[in-house]
């Protein structure tokens, strides 16, 4: 059973897993697209309501995994737009929903924030990541970003309940 915990960026839970998650993408990085190259978040915005961080504690406590989202820029159309940023599991937790667990955990903390959109990149070497983001209903977008490690951009619009 997988928990939650909110966690600023210089937790040393969260400097660990951030660490952890940038070596493991720079040794696996496509050499074709040159050296992977990390940006460590800025604690401001992953604190409410600019944002939040999240750590995915596993049964015993241990922190397995990461992830964020942060207030961004709007696009064209005005949207109060939420960037998800460092999702990332260990491989030992991988394999059991956990991502999109913590998928869906950030998405619910943005909405809480008042997103309307959602936007993240990745890269097309992150074949399980994509075919997360896919089923979980984002599509692909123009990149909103200079992100040099980034190959593909996707977008999903928060539908809110009539009230």
């Amino acid at each position: 059973m997988l928990r939650f915990r909110d966690a600023a960026v210089t937790d040393p839970d969260a400097n660990r897993l951030i660490g952890d998650y940038f070596a493991e993408r720079a040794a696996g990085f496509p050499p074709e697209q040159g050296e992977y190259r990390p940006t460590w978040p800025d604690a401001a915005q992953f604190t409410p309501p600019a944002g939040v961080f999240v750590l995915v504690e596993d049964e015993t406590g241990v922190a397995v995994g990461c992830g964020g989202v942060r207030r961004i820029p709007p696009a064209d159309g005005g949207l109060v737009r939420y960037e998800v940023k460092h999702l990332w599991l260990a491989p030992a937790a991988r394999g059991r929903g956990g991502g999109r667990a913590l998928l869906h955990e950030l998405e619910r903390r943005a909405v809480a924030f008042g997103a309307e959109e959602l936007v993240l990149d990745t890269n097309a070497s992150l074949a399980a990541a994509g075919g997360l983001y896919a089923a979980s209903g984002y599509v692909a977008i123009e990149p909103y970003n200079d992100n040099p490690n980034a190959t593909n951009w996707y977008g999903k619009r928060i539908e809110r309940a009539a009230g």
